[in-house]
């Protein structure tokens, strides 16, 4: 039945477009026969909702042609569960090909932990999305692409994360001998660092150039002004374009507006297919807070979720944190999930958002830091001043939706002084020391609205 199965295919690869087949039928696989029937096997729901919609008639008739009218399929997605990864064995001839199934957390052959819920059946499709979608699924479920890298942008918030790690799913998924590495701009910046002090920089060269067959590498706009780590990446990156390696990038600015970026990386990272992630509308915030309350098992009313849905537009993250609050305020009240308990949480998040201003922030940390809004937009460099200001300006860009471009603006500096300040802070909040606390104790302020 395996071979009936692939005639179909070859059948069907020669009456459509190459990288139509590529995309929806070449992932298809026999699984194994039931009877007359074929039961066959895709990666994930979306793909197989649109084989079904959009490619079941060709597939019955080349069945037919092969086999008889009696002979038919059933399309089915690897089951989930909570315990370890499980694998479908899958017999080709004499020997076994095992594809593993991405079930729990994944530790790719390098760099950070893939999310476990962070794959493409997770993330909610919707015009805003659909294409940068589109384009991930293609570059992650293709052995050998004709575009071999994704650049991402959009605001943070929008699902350029999720879609990077579902690539990486994906992969290990189809390919498990693929080597995967998902890591951020600085991780690959502190990594270089590292190697030049510890004197093996040919070491990091060749663990990048000759042993990564998948970079997903988040937050490129963290590299403005990073000359030597520029320069690096530049080359890196030819030795894995040379190589039809798969590439991912993601970044909250849009290329060309990355500030203090070399032409010869840009010219690198623009040979990649360029999506735009948007604000989704508001069916597509709709379906993400049913596919959120449905993940979480959550009950909540169809208008609870077209009220939320209406009010909260501004990124997912604002959305799901809306979901979580409704419903953990009526778990600990112990009373239903309502339209007025989810007006209560709405208002509060969106008089946070409204009431916390540039001029907000800038007050406040002046006043914790005993300093004049003066001083702050100043030209000194002072460190009793550095150090306040870099603050305000990460405060900034976490709790208002101002651009790194009108932040620089407010706060008299360039853009590129912007993301510096915004990396600085972050990197010492990792480190859990002074600067975290005075960040926690000014965030506590905004929040709570103390400022007020």
């Amino acid at each position: 039945m395996e071979k009936i199965w692939q005639k179909v295919k070859d059948t069907i690869k020669e009456t459509i477009p190459t990288h139509v087949y590529k995309m929806w039928i070449e992932p298809v696989h026999f699984l194994k026969s039931a009877g007359e029937n074929l039961i066959l096997i895709c990666p994930n729901n979306f793909l197989k909702k649109r084989v079904l919609e959009n490619f079941a008639p060709l597939i019955n008739t080349e069945l037919h042609r092969v086999a008889g009218d009696g002979c038919h399929f059933l399309l089915e997605v690897p089951e989930k569960n909570n315990g370890p990864a499980r694998a479908v064995i899958r017999k080709t001839g004499d020997s076994s090909v095992q594809l593993t199934l991405s079930q729990v957390d994944v530790r790719p052959k390098n760099g950070r932990l893939l999310r476990r819920d962070f794959t493409f059946d997770q993330f909610v499709v919707g015009k805003n999305s659909d294409f940068a979608y589109m384009a991930a699924l293609s570059l992650a479920s293709q052995k050998k692409p004709s575009q071999n890298s994704l650049f991402l942008f959009s605001p943070p918030g929008m699902g350029k994360s999720h879609l990077a790690q579902a690539t990486g799913h994906q992969i290990l998924s189809v390919f498990p001998n693929e080597r995967v590495f998902y890591i951020t701009a600085e991780d690959f910046t502190n990594e270089m660092v590292l190697a030049f002090k510890r004197n093996s920089i040919d070491e990091f060269k060749s663990k990048y150039r000759f042993c990564c067959d998948v970079l997903l590498l988040e937050d490129i706009h963290m590299l403005s002004g990073r000359t030597r780590t520029q320069e690096e990446l530049a080359l890196t990156l030819d030795y894995l374009n040379e190589t039809g390696k798969k590439i991912i990038y993601s970044s909250c600015i849009p290329l060309t507006k990355i500030p203090k970026m070399s032409d010869q990386l840009k010219s690198r990272i623009a040979l990649s297919l360029i999506s735009e992630i948007e604000p989704p509308d508001f069916r597509t915030r709709v379906k993400i807070l049913r596919h959120k309350a449905m993940y979480k098992s959550l009950r909540v009313p169809s208008e609870v979720i077209e009220f939320m849905a209406s009010e909260l537009k501004q990124n997912v993250r604002i959305l799901e944190s809306g979901l979580i609050g409704v419903t953990t305020k009526a778990s600990l009240l112990g009373v239903a999930v309502d339209l007025p308990l989810a007006e209560s949480i709405v208002r509060n998040i969106i008089s946070t958002q409204k009431n916390i201003t540039i001029d907000v922030i800038k007050n406040l940390v002046c006043h914790e830091f005993g300093i004049t809004i003066k001083d702050m937009i100043s030209k000194s460099r002072k460190q009793s001043l550095v150090r306040p200001r870099q603050i305000a300006m990460f405060l900034t860009r976490r709790h208002t939706g101002h651009t790194i471009q009108s932040i620089g603006k407010s706060f008299n500096r360039y853009h590129a002084t912007v993301i510096h300040s915004i990396h600085a802070v972050e990197k010492e909040i990792k480190e859990k020391g002074e600067m975290r606390q005075q960040v926690n104790i000014i965030e506590k302020k905004l929040t709570d609205k103390t400022f007020e």
